[in-house]
């Protein structure tokens, strides 16, 4: 969702988190280029140790741990997790298409983590290879603070096609302590100190029975985060930055198209900036993959990024871990989802060459020359003014040519890293606190890993 009125998962979520801000705030059943280069001036702001903890799995090692069920790793220049032998055969009924088919599973389920900081959020993402005939399922327990655990909940069902099942999250998943909502795992009050401390991440390969194909997981971890609540962030003083050369689409172009995948072009901010970043890196889509799309649209990619993305139960495009997952699609590309904490942060990523595709919702007064307010709206930052003003393609623009937007800084900043805010009504809502999507090459150059590392991102 952009710029519609409707009530955004992350409106949903602080409704049910946020009985103390005005005072200061049943889980489903697992079915079994040329751009990019090292920092031209300034390196790394920091090393984070803030409330934010990054864990993910990627090499030949991370896979070769963890409890394998009919999985195997998978060496090489990107090494995997895949199917060996399936360790049994499931049905699995899918409720948006209302047909049952049988097929193959294994299981790799990853050891524990402890994050640095306990979590009251969670969200994990993942990059795979899902040829026709395949899909994966990603879960998540939790260990509370008090030491109970959470059920085994469902992150996602994902495919990077839509021939086989229809990718989705899952709805209705609480234990009465913590929910997940959409892609995101929550603790339902934060203001009774209980905290997740610990989580395991379980993978669920699906394939055609009796065939040899298998999926390919390269990439599977979980930001927690525990930020406080917030209205207002501190100033921060701009740093050396430069401006990236990335291609501009904008989203209300697409208007009244394909309206399946959430009521066409208005709401496709998400894939819109996902293709934009993807595009950037020297992802293109063949004229075979584009086939579909009416030869009359412009820009028919972010059409085929809207139908890549769409999350059949949220009945959107702004599934968070669906979109670095469709960015990993393309040769050389991986994608995460993570909390920054800082403009310091986005400009250490900008200087390294890579764009940030930033969540934000805001009151069309909160920032001069959007012209809109918005429930939850993504764009992508591009670089940084010599005032250190933020250089933003933002989709919500008339035209492509119109993309490229300057915002003031310390609007911008505000906008992006509070976790609580006022609507238009005067009710505190939810703020995302600096959520971001970060697509980056599967070989980063140096000056690119330290950028990475300095965020928490490994």
């Amino acid at each position: 969702m952009s710029r519609a009125a409707q009530p955004s998962r992350r409106a949903l979520l602080a409704a049910a988190v946020a009985t103390a801000v005005a005072g200061g705030a049943g889980p489903a059943a697992a079915a079994p280029s040329a751009h990019a280069g090292d920092p031209v001036t300034a390196g790394p702001a920091r090393t984070p140790a803030g409330p934010v903890d990054n864990r993910f799995w990627t090499t030949y090692t991370d896979w070769r741990g963890g409890g394998h069920e009919g999985t195997r790793a998978v060496p090489g220049a990107r090494p995997g997790v895949a199917i060996a032998v399936p360790a049994g055969t499931t049905a699995y009924p899918d409720p948006h298409t209302g047909t049952t088919a049988a097929w193959e599973y294994a299981t790799w389920t990853g050891p524990e983590h402890r994050p640095a900081v306990p979590a009251t959020e969670l969200i994990a993402s993942w990059n795979a290879h899902t040829p026709a005939g395949t899909w994966i399922q990603a879960d998540l327990r939790g260990t509370y603070s008090d030491g109970t655990q959470t059920p085994w909940y469902v992150m996602g069902r994902w495919a990077a096609g839509d021939q086989d099942i229809r990718r989705t999250s899952v709805d209705g998943q609480s234990d009465g302590r913590s929910t997940v909502w959409t892609d995101t795992l929550a603790v339902d009050d934060p203001s009774s100190g209980l905290r997740v401390a610990a989580y395991r991440l379980r993978l669920t390969l699906f394939r055609t029975p009796g065939t040899a194909l298998t999926p390919t997981v390269w990439r599977l971890g979980a930001m927690g985060s525990d930020v406080p609540d917030r209205f207002t962030v501190p100033a921060s003083t701009p740093r050396p930055a430069r401006e990236l050369i990335v291609p501009r689409y904008s989203q209300e172009i697409h208007q009244g198209q394909y309206p399946e995948y959430d009521n066409g072009g208005e709401a496709w901010c998400s894939p819109t900036s996902s293709q934009m970043v993807v595009e950037y890196w020297g992802g293109r889509l063949t004229a075979e993959q584009l086939a579909w799309v009416d030869p009359a649209y412009a820009d028919p990619q972010v059409c085929h990024a809207a139908r890549a993305t769409y999350d059949h139960q949220y009945a959107g495009c702004g599934n968070w871990p669906f979109n670095a997952a469709y960015a990993a699609t393309f040769p050389g590309l991986q994608g995460v989802v993570t909390r920054l904490g800082s403009l310091a942060d986005l400009e250490t990523l900008i200087v390294a060459g890579i764009p940030v595709i930033t969540s934000q919702s805001f009151l069309e007064k909160e920032l001069t020359g959007a012209g809109y307010g918005t429930s939850g709206h993504l764009m992508t930052v591009i670089g940084f003014t010599a005032d250190g003003d933020v250089i933003a393609n933002d989709p919500a623009s008339p035209s492509n040519e119109a993309v490229r937007r300057v915002y003031d800084r310390r609007e911008w900043e505000n906008i992006w890293l509070r976790t609580k805010r006022y609507n238009a009504s005067g009710k505190v809502v939810s703020g995302t606190g600096g959520v971001c999507y970060l697509f980056f090459p599967a070989r980063p150059t140096a000056g690119q890993l330290l950028a990475l590392a300095a965020v928490g991102v490994r």
